[in-house]
Parts: structure tokens; sequence; C-alpha cells
């Protein structure tokens, strides 16, 4: 299956049917007569009530409906499939059913276009295994080494405003997403951003936020009409720098990307190149930004369990501010199993879409070929079946005797089968120096009864930055 060309910036029909004439094409919705659903309001259909409260929403469609229902978003019908069965049958993709493309091509083709996760079966794989040399156990070394260096020199400057008390008062979220794009830069890039950092910053946020803006079309003054432009703002900065490293490579992963091979041996195209960064800086930094703001939350009301981090990070690392070797990731046990909870809890991808190839059926239910087709982590994450007190953070759910008896799709923050998310251990190396080099110096505390309203989409952050305080420790 072919992906998705390079176009104009404006080409709108790179999202649509008519411009991907390889797509299987849509059976139209009479053909889902036969699934329960509801089809919400004319026109809009059930869309603003699932970009409002997505987890509240499905709660409603699965209680009324059962685990394959029908609604009608962005102008059609499509499915989803809720539980562990249908994340295993989605992203294991045995009999390859269904496709990436096809599924996040009509939200992401004019963002973030040809990423990995938009590509399909054999184009997929070739790319993944050209890309997959910056994460080998040698480059992924040098990365541990940048990341301590950069997040202790950016947390240990988060006590410059501190009061008498040593308390600083902070919005985590933006502390965080700000040193994540300081860190990628310095680990993918090989350089640390100058001026233009506030403006790469600005133009990855119009992207996101443009993923799932009800308006398609890049018009002025619309949120897909910000995102496109920071698009080609993207473009811009890293077809300069895939020159520039192509001629003087370094240890960065970019370099890594630029030198990457397919199997023939030649290099991946300029354009690919720059595409696939910009897809992977967004989830670096956005993504582990979400997840690391998540399970700093739940440290600061949960202190019992901040203790414990504090004091394996301390006797791992040999004192505070120390660096955390790559050697030693794997004896930050309690922190790992810290990170995979707050993962459930707020999974940074809360629903997956693809597109059906074929038709098939699931749970007696006839799904036609080019029906869209999406399946919840985050509503499988949250059923009481599987996690009992779902609402509750408790890192023991991920031990290895409690893992080993729940079904292996029950827990999906990083998709599964061979689109696994190809920076997943990048994403827990950079949690672990973070645990390590943020508990060592500092105690987190949130005020009493203070509870951060969250927005789902398109990646889950707290509406209002995560205030917390930050008590200097020592």
């Amino acid at each position: 299956m072919a992906s998705v060309p390079a176009r104009s910036f404006t080409d709108v029909t790179v999202q649509s049917d008519r411009g991907n004439p390889h797509w299987t094409r849509h059976p139209g919705d009479a053909a889902l007569d036969a699934i329960p659903g509801d089809d919400g309001w004319p026109i809009v259909g059930t869309t603003f009530r699932q970009l409002g409260d997505p987890i509240g929403f499905g709660k409603e469609m699965l209680a009324k409906f059962g685990p394959v229902y029908r609604t009608r978003s962005f102008g059609r019908r499509g499915v989803n499939l809720i539980g562990p069965d249908a994340n295993e049958l989605v992203l294991f993709d045995r009999d390859k059913l269904f496709s990436n493309e096809q599924g996040w091509g009509p939200i992401l083709n004019l963002l973030f276009p040809r990423g990995l996760m938009l590509m399909d079966h054999e184009a997929h794989r070739i790319d993944r295994r050209a890309l997959s040399i910056a994460f080998k156990p040698e480059p992924m070394r040098a990365y541990c080494g940048q990341l301590n260096e950069q997040i202790a020199r950016g947390v240990e400057a988060w006590s410059k405003g501190a009061g008498a008390d040593g308390v600083t008062q902070v919005r985590f979220y933006d502390l965080i997403k700000t040193l994540t794009l300081q860190t990628a830069a310095v680990s993918f890039l090989g350089l640390p951003l100058g001026p233009e950092a506030d403006r790469l910053n600005k133009a990855f946020v119009d992207m996101v936020q443009a993923s799932v803006a009800p308006i398609r079309r890049p018009l002025p003054f619309t949120a897909m009409g910000r995102g496109v432009a920071g698009r080609r703002l993207m473009v811009e900065y890293f077809t300069q720098l895939v020159r520039e490293r192509r001629e003087r490579p370094g240890q960065d992963m970019f370099s890594q990307f630029a030198l990457a091979t397919r199997e023939d041996g030649s290099l991946l195209a300029e354009d690919v190149v720059v595409d696939h960064m910009i897809f992977l800086m967004m989830a670096a930094h956005d993504t582990i930004t979400s997840s690391f703001t998540t399970l700093a939350w739940h440290l600061a009301t949960s202190p019992e369990w901040q203790d414990k981090l504090r004091a394996e990070a301390l006797a791992v690392t040999g004192g505070p501010g120390r660096a955390l070797a790559y050697e030693d990731l794997g004896k930050l046990e309690l922190t790992d199993l810290a990170f995979k909870e707050s993962l459930r809890i707020m999974p940074p991808v809360p629903a997956m879409p693809r597109r059906a190839l074929r038709d098939f059926t699931f749970r007696g239910h006839f799904i036609p070929a080019g029906t869209g087709v999406g399946i919840s982590p985050a509503a499988v994450h949250a059923d009481p079946a599987l996690w009992p007190d779902p609402d509750r953070f408790d890192p023991l759910r991920f031990t290895p005797d409690k893992v080993a008896a729940r079904h292996k799709y029950a827990w999906v923050p990083f998709g599964g089968g061979a689109h696994m998310c190809l920076g997943l251990h990048f994403a827990t190396m950079q949690t672990k120096v973070l645990v390590a080099q943020i508990l060592s110096r500092y105690a987190l505390e949130a005020a009493p009864g203070y509870a951060p309203s969250w927005q789902a989409w398109p990646i889950p952050k707290p509406r209002d930055g995560l205030r917390l305080s930050l008590r200097r420790l020592g």
C-alpha cells in the first residue's frame, strides 16, 4: 500500500478519498444500518460530543450499545470496537485487514504526512527498519548522557523563583513542555534551540491542535490554517538541517535518520526524512510532556509513591542530582511501574483510527470494507472489569504476576503489533532520567482539594497547566 506522496500545503484533497485513489472506498452510511449506535445531530453528528468529552461519550455509547457501536463524526459514519480483543484484532492485525494510512490520513495528511504512524504494511516495514538504527543501544547510550545533562541543567534552574520557604509555584506542564523540546533538540537534532525555540514550539502546538479542528480546510484565522502554516515553517527548518547533517553528520538522531538507507542501500529521500523527523519530534516532546505531567500529578497526590521513587533513584544514582547511567535504567523498577500506571490512567493517544481494507465480522457484526474503525485505549484502560477501581493510582497493577494474568492487549498506550511505537524505549528512558533528576531535588506538592480539569484531545493536558509547588530538598 503506497504512502501519501508529498503535495501542496493547501491541497485539501490529500485528506479525502478523492485525492487518494488507492484508498478503499467508504461503503456509504446505509451499509452500517445494522450496527447499533447514535448518529447524533444533523450535519455535525456526534463530532462535538466526542471532542468535548471522549471518555464520557465512550462510556455512554458502551453502556447503551455494547462493545461494537456506530457513530457519525466529521461527516461520515464509522464503527468503534471496544475491549482488549478489539485492540488485538486491530493492532496486531494478523490478516492485514486495516489501514493506518487511511485511518489517520483524513486527520493528519495536511499536517504530518508520511510519518510512520500513517504508513501501511511493506512501505511501513521498509522505512521503520531504516529508521530503527537511531534507537540501537549505542545511539541510545549517547542520548541518555545528553538527557541527563540537559534535564539536570533545566530542572536546577526551576528553583530560581523560589520564595524564602524554598517553594516555587509553577505550571508544571509548561515547564516540562519547554524542557522536553530542549532535550529533543539536543538529542534529536544535535543542537540547542536558540531564538527559534518559541516559533517551533508554537508551530508544533498549532499543528497538533489542527488535527482535531472541525473545519478541515486551511482557511485564514482557522485552527487548520494555523496548523498548515506551522507545517510550512517546520519543512523549511528541517530541510535545511537534513542537508547540513548529510554533509557534517553528528551523534544526534537526525544524523542517523539523514544517513539511513533502505534495503537496496539507497538513502531515504530528503523530503521523507523531513516528514519522519517532524512527526517524531512532535511525538517525542508532546506525548512525553503529557504522560510525564500525568505521572507528576499522581506523585504529587500520592506522596508515599513519590517517596518510594525518590528513594529508588537516590539509591541507584548515588546521590541528589547525579546522572542516571544507561546501564542502570533497568534498576528503576518502581519508576517503571509508576510510569506504566500513569499511561494507563491517561494514555497520550486516547483513540486510534483505522480503515477496513476488506469485509470482516467482529462479535457477530458484519463490517464492510472501507468502514472507518476506531479503538479506544482510554476506554479499555478504564474498564473496571480489567482494572478494579480504575481511577485509583496503583503502580502495583504492573507487577509481573498481574501483567501475566491480564489480556496482553488490555494496556496499549504505545499501540501494538507492527506499529508499536518506535520510540517507546526512548520515552521510558527520558521518564526515568526526569524522575531521577527532579525527585532528587524537589518534592512535588498539590494544594489541598485541587483537582485540575484535563483537555482530552488531541493529546491530553491539564487546562490550567497543572499548578504545583516545588519544594527544594536538602
